[in-house]
């Protein structure tokens, strides 16, 4: 299994549990030492031993790790020792840290006293403070909620902005949509797929679809659209046609013109775009979360 993760951009990689991710970030951050191959982190080869690939690496783990007893000022201090800043650098860092992910008016507080979503948010700041080349971030939005969860996902956009590589592991769909420029999807320790949101839909065939609620026949519809350049395919239901289409924007009028060439009543119209659940379910048989 192969894959890079390029400054700027954020790589989301995608499996059922079971699949492996676990077991691939603990090798990408040099806690499990890979049976073959290497990883590489700025140009540097990864080892389970200290090495300099892990000075270019900040990890936030799934379990919050942090001193509930110490404010989130002394654990950035902590952590930042750990991280071989000097005194004077920390202190700088420490408060740009807190302002990256908006704790600067808690600083002086006890994490205990944090909810989910501000522990998260210290525990990004955490992994920040060295300017690491990779952010690798295993499901970071897990049991926060949903404002906390929007300003996580707005901050590592922004880290991205200022060119910095992401690593992104995620049960929510619908935030490796948002925030991840290519996504990879593993399964059983293999890289099933790889490539853009666009690029993984095309592969399988799958595309947006223009739902109509119908009167009359089917049949004679589907007909009348099979010349029609937008049309990809057609598919009936009870009262209900699905034409998949290339552009909705650019079909809706066509479609709707056809119909009443062919007597055809339409009741409602839907747009369903094709998303990345789709993908995911016709490359590994399982939902997100199995």
């Amino acid at each position: 299994m192969a894959f890079s993760v390029n400054a700027g951009e954020s790589y989301g990689l995608l499996g059922p549990n079971g699949a492996g991710k676990t077991t691939t970030i603990s090798m990408l951050c040099g806690l499990l030492q890979p049976d073959a191959g290497s990883v590489e982190v700025g140009g540097e080869v990864m080892r389970t031993g200290r090495c300099v690939a892990k000075q270019h690496l900040g990890l936030v783990p799934q379990d919050i790790a942090l001193y509930p007893d110490l404010t989130a000022r002394e654990n950035l201090r902590f952590f930042g020792r750990l991280q071989g800043l000097n005194r004077t650098d920390l202190r700088t860092r420490v408060d740009e840290v807190l302002e990256i992910v908006a704790l600067e008016d808690r600083a002086g507080d006890r994490v205990d006293s944090f909810s989910g979503g501000m522990k998260r948010r210290c525990n990004i700041a955490a992994a920040l403070l060295h300017h690491p080349q990779l952010l690798v971030l295993d499901e970071p939005t897990v049991g926060v909620d949903p404002q906390s969860r929007a300003s996580i996902l707005d901050g590592i956009a922004a880290l991205q902005d200022h060119g910095m590589a992401v690593l992104y592991t995620t049960h929510y769909m619908e935030e490796a949509q948002r925030l991840c420029d290519r996504i990879g999807i593993i399964d059983e320790g293999r890289l099933v797929a790889e490539g853009t949101q666009s690029e993984l839909l095309a592969a399988i065939g799958q595309h947006p679809v223009v739902r109509l609620s119908i009167d009359g026949d089917p049949g004679s519809l589907v007909l009348a659209l099979d010349d029609e350049d937008q049309v990809i395919r057609c598919s009936t239901g009870s009262g209900r046609l699905d034409v998949s289409v290339i552009d909705p924007a650019r079909s809706l009028a066509p479609i709707i013109e056809r119909a009443e060439r062919a007597a055809v009543r339409i009741n409602g119209v839907e747009v369903v775009e094709a998303d990345l659940e789709s993908v995911f379910l016709h490359l590994t048989g399982k939902a997100l979360r199995d």
